[in-house]
């Protein structure tokens, strides 16, 4: 279950903001995808709202649902298909990108759905300075620099191009700023990769394996993390969320 009292040590989570403007409780929901984030989430958003004001923010980059409408274009439709498919990392090519770096124009992108997901992070922000609290469906963080986690995109590589440089330092400006207000508790979803896999059948297998094995390694600045194996029943994967949200709201 919870292997993380060690956090309980670490500085608690911002009640306020740099203006000192108290800032409602933030409750984050981060794992692989098929772990259960948005499921469990829904269910502790929809018990919170029967005694307080609650909003849920989805602060994922949803590059996946973006391609395929762009790819739905008119006129332009094949070709963005055609440069997402050459930009899409598949075996060596894989290795072969976090060798030398995307390129110009996908750099330019992936920049551009880093800025999607601060804009969104700020929306989340707004609803905070209200006090209202918020459940979050994934959470910007750096321990691990790959976008389908949650974290930066252009950090990982080494650029020759200045332009890329640039936007990687860009980018990493707006994590370090999405990083610094910790929730009040992270709930991290564990799964193994085939249980992941029968949930999401639309995903590749390869990419759920490398994601499920970067779980463990992400990290909130301190924030407390509740640990759950999301393979258990689901109501008791619920009650074991909701027993810790009890807990960490009643703290402040």
């Amino acid at each position: 279950m919870d292997r993380s009292v060690e956090a309980q040590n670490l500085e608690r989570p911002q009640r306020s903001d740099s203006r000192g403007q108290k800032l409602g409780p933030l409750i984050a929901f981060v794992g692989c995808d098929g772990s259960g984030k948005s499921t469990v989430s829904e269910a502790i958003l929809n018990w919170l709202s029967e005694s307080q004001a609650v909003q849920s923010c989805h602060l994922g980059i949803q590059s996946k649902q973006i391609g395929e409408r762009l790819v739905r274009l008119p006129l332009v439709g094949k070709s963005i298909g055609r440069l997402i498919a050459a930009n899409s990392p598949r075996g060596n090519k894989q290795h072969a990108q976090q060798t030398k770096g995307p390129s110009t124009l996908a750099a330019l992108a992936i920049f551009l759905l880093s800025v999607r997901r601060y804009r969104r992070y700020e929306k989340m922000m707004k609803l905070r300075r209200q006090g209202i609290t918020v459940i979050a469906d994934r959470f910007p963080q750096i321990a691990v620099a790959n976008m389908k986690i949650d974290g930066p995109g252009l950090l990982a590589a080494k650029h020759r191009n200045g332009l890329i440089r640039f936007l990687a330092w860009r980018e990493k400006k707006l994590y370090d700023y999405m990083i610094s207000y910790r929730p009040v508790l992270v709930v991290r979803l564990n799964v193994d990769v085939e249980t992941a896999f029968a949930r999401k059948p639309d995903h590749r297998y390869e990419s759920l394996a490398l994601k499920i094995a970067n779980v463990p390694k992400l990290e909130y600045q301190g924030a407390p993390i509740l640990d759950l194996d999301s393979r258990l029943p689901l109501e008791e994967v619920i009650a074991q969320a909701k027993a810790a949200v009890s807990r960490s709201l009643a703290e402040r």
